[in-house]
């Protein structure tokens, strides 16, 4: 049985304010590039420890996943003056800036969390929103799911690529052990 896993809407609350904060000196950090990073941290997170940073339920929209709760949370935020968004011109585009007006709660988060946010936003620091939701449109679990439904956290576990001879070999042999239990209990 798989544990079950519930949103923490503090944790992503708390890593809004982290990622805007050490995002600010990024001149591409807008809120699209906020909506992707909350994600790629959030299934790296479940790849890396098999749970995630903050719970939260993807859903797919043709932008790419976001958290769904993420719009009420941050009219939250708003209100009790913890974020506050920046409108700016961006390459003829207009960029909403998130910005932190506090620091976030670290002790929520794990050191290895706080690593893997880290080097999430580091890995994409460079690329404009554009960028990043081109990659977040290559993510399967997204390609797969319809508009406005939910994405596992377990589509992150799913891959193109192909099978090393060595999983080949394997999986044939698990193959063949499972026919063997089949034709017994059958």
């Amino acid at each position: 049985m798989k544990p079950r896993i519930y949103p923490n809407d503090e944790k992503l609350k708390e890593l809004i304010l982290l990622i805007s904060e050490w995002s600010q000196a990024d001149e591409k950090f807008g809120a699209i590039k906020l909506n992707k990073l909350l994600f790629h941290s959030d299934f790296s997170a479940f790849l890396t420890f098999k749970k995630p940073i903050t719970g939260q339920e993807y859903f797919a929209l043709p932008q790419g996943p976001a958290p769904k709760r993420l719009l009420p949370i941050t009219k939250k935020m708003l209100a009790k003056q913890e974020l506050a968004f920046q409108e700016k011109p961006y390459h003829g585009f207009k960029q909403i800036r998130p910005i932190a007006l506090r620091p976030a709660k670290m002790d929520l988060f794990s050191a290895a969390e706080v690593q893997l946010v880290l080097q999430t936003i580091q890995k994409f620091w460079r690329m404009s929103a554009a960028e990043i939701s081109d990659q977040s449109h290559l993510f399967l679990g997204w390609k797969a799911a319809r508009e406005k439904e939910t994405i596992p956290y377990s589509t992150a576990l799913v891959s193109l690529r192909r099978p090393t001879r060595r999983e080949k070999i394997k999986g044939l042999r698990l193959k063949e052990l499972a026919d063997s239990h089949l034709r017994v209990h059958r």
